[in-house]
């Protein structure tokens, strides 16, 4: 027997299938749902754990240049110690004042290279401290971070390891699901679905409203949506409408208040 073509379907039995669809989604959105945050939590750990990566990275390439300038530093100072000494002896050689002066000079000049480098290794010292303070920080929190990140992806695994076969399940579901409802309704579906907030493309009419955006539905809008002739949808939230007895759900119905007892007014004796 030849597979009947969706489209031949009645709006009835195309409403049904769409309803079915909708039901089988929201289960898969509810385990999504109680997967929660743990996803984006476990990405963000992943971005943050890079990032601290690349920080210790540059603090440790920063100490490692403080380092090669206090070598700098020592260096320059021991030539300058050098300097002072040979300029000093050279003093006992002049052959006037002015030489003698020109080689003190070349000795204050070359003292204050010796202090200026002192201070240069000092603050370079200080710096490295701090620079080494902010490396345990970092590597502290780094492995904070990664302590967490392990604990998250152990308890996203075994979320997804408990879910895993029931989502698949019903994503099979799905499919054939799909397969009898015709490509344009079906389009039309996910489309609102996925502009939806609560991701309901379908909605049954409930205390005559739409259960979507619970806006009043019209009597005469409410009798087309039972007579189920035509795809209706929703004039202000665009979901596609199904009555609920099609739907499958029971409603309440509002109490009948009770009659009013009329009070017997008796006429007086005469």
């Amino acid at each position: 027997m030849a597979k009947k073509d969706p489209s031949e379907f009645t709006v009835e039995e195309k409403l049904k299938s769409l309803y079915q669809l909708q039901t089988i989604l929201t289960e898969i959105d509810k385990i999504k749902i109680l997967r929660g945050e743990l996803p984006l939590e476990v990405k963000d750990l992943e971005d943050e754990i890079v990032g601290l990566g690349t920080r210790i990275e540059n603090i440790t390439n920063d100490i490692k240049k403080v380092r090669e300038n206090v070598i700098g530093f020592k260096e320059e100072m021991e030539q300058a110690q050098r300097s002072i000494e040979k300029y000093t002896e050279d003093q006992n050689n002049v052959r006037n004042n002015r030489e003698f002066d020109l080689l003190n000079k070349e000795i204050e000049y070359n003292k204050l290279v010796i202090e200026h480098d002192e201070k240069k290794i000092n603050d370079a010292r200080r710096e490295e401290k701090q620079k080494n303070e902010e490396l345990e920080r970092a590597k502290t929190q780094l492995e904070e971070r990664q302590k967490d990140l392990d604990l998250k992806r152990s308890e996203l695994d075994e979320i997804v390891a408990e879910t895993k076969a029931e989502e698949e399940k019903l994503r099979e579901q799905a499919r054939n699901l799909e397969l009898n409802i015709e490509m344009r309704l079906l389009t039309s579906f996910k489309r609102i679905r996925k502009n939806s907030r609560n991701g309901l493309g379908i909605v049954y009419v409930e205390r005559d409203a739409c259960a979507g955006c619970f806006s009043k539905i019209p009597p005469q809008r409410q009798m087309d949506i039972r007579m189920r002739k035509k795809i209706i949808v929703c004039e202000n939230c665009g979901r596609i409408m199904i009555d609920p007895e099609l739907a499958g759900i029971k409603q309440e119905q509002p109490e009948t208040p009770a009659p009013k007892r009329r009070s017997i007014r008796r006429k007086s004796a005469e």
